[in-house]
């Protein structure tokens, strides 16, 4: 095609960590072979690497062979870390010293679905714009401050790359297509995949408010947005009526109507559930946990969750413990 030009294929490393998303990195993978046949030449190439350099197992039970071990890449290449559940116990000491020297030599590093932890682990997003997949997003904004985290699908900050996860790999590969050999390659790439619809980075991940919720009400949606932009410090109902021109009542007959529940009982369930991804996905204590959503109190924060779970936030951590040993 005319937009391709002549030049050295661009080298991919993709680096599968333990239990990574087969959906992310298949959707990452692909769309650089699909390339390579609409531009008639090998205009991209890749690697498949693991820690040791032997097999590398997705969350799914598939079992890949690679080509290489954490060795030394050039600063032309780019690695793309490829992440997937228990993203903490994947991401050792020899990973993230790997990361560091290939970075301290120039070379693009990426983290598809929740290896964006594994890169600002390395200290190699400090500073910079990513994103992660959304259930890691509370976690990763409680660890890594220096970080600009946003709620993006796909993020491309210079030289570091990173994507939510599932299909957002495959927006993000064609949008380095795009800028590589230009929109026309980028969208035949897209066309042979039946993705109709190429996403940018100025689209959120996250299904819209209304969709999720199954109800289309402006005001409803609206209260709700700044129920999940106030979980530290909660807003009284009467405020949240107040600021979309409703009466304390009348908010209360709408989600009642829509929800089945009233406002606080809603907002306490979205407290909870950020508690809850805290408590499973880091290290911090119960207490601060307990004042990240919201409750100054640690007893009426164990009473609430406990009415909610069935469970205590202490029993809720060590659950999740046994599961990842």
């Amino acid at each position: 095609m005319s937009a391709v030009t002549d030049q050295r294929p661009r080298h991919f490393v993709f680096l599968l960590l333990k239990n990574f998303s087969m959906a992310s990195f298949a959707s990452a993978i692909e769309p650089l072979r699909i390339a390579n046949r609409m531009a008639g030449r090998e205009i991209y190439r890749w690697s498949l690497a693991s820690e040791n350099g032997e097999t590398a197992a997705a969350s799914n039970g598939v079992v890949l062979n690679v080509d290489m071990g954490m060795e030394i890449v050039t600063r032309d290449d780019t690695v793309m870390v490829c992440g997937g559940v228990h993203i903490k116990d994947a991401t050792t000491r020899a990973v993230l010293n790997w990361l560091r020297r290939e970075a301290r030599k120039g070379a693009g590093i990426g983290g598809l679905c929740t290896a964006a932890y594994t890169v600002a682990k390395a200290g190699l997003l400090d500073g910079k714009k990513c994103t992660i997949h959304w259930e890691n997003h509370d976690s990763f904004e409680e660890e890594f401050l220096e970080v600009e985290l946003t709620k993006s699908i796909y993020v491309v900050d210079g030289n570091r790359y990173s994507s939510a996860g599932g299909m957002s790999s495959l927006d993000l590969m064609l949008n380095v297509i795009a800028s590589d050999h230009g929109q026309e390659l980028a969208n035949t790439v897209a066309d042979q995949l039946i993705y109709t619809s190429i996403r940018t980075d100025r689209d959120e991940q996250r299904l819209s408010i209304p969709t999720r919720i199954g109800v289309r009400h402006p005001k409803l949606s609206t209260v709700i947005h700044m129920m999940e932009a106030n979980i530290e410090e909660p807003v009284s109902p009467s405020l949240l009526a107040r600021d979309v021109g409703m009466s304390t009542r009348q908010l209360e007959r709408l989600f009642r109507r829509y929800l089945n529940r009233s406002p606080k009982r809603y907002y306490m369930e979205l407290r909870l559930q950020k508690a809850r991804n805290l408590l499973m996905q880091t290290d911090m204590s119960v207490i601060n946990v307990a004042l990240a959503c919201g409750f100054a109190s640690p007893s009426h924060f164990s009473k609430c969750y406990r009415a909610h779970y069935d469970t205590t936030p202490y029993r809720e951590r060590g659950s999740q413990a046994s599961l990842t040993t």
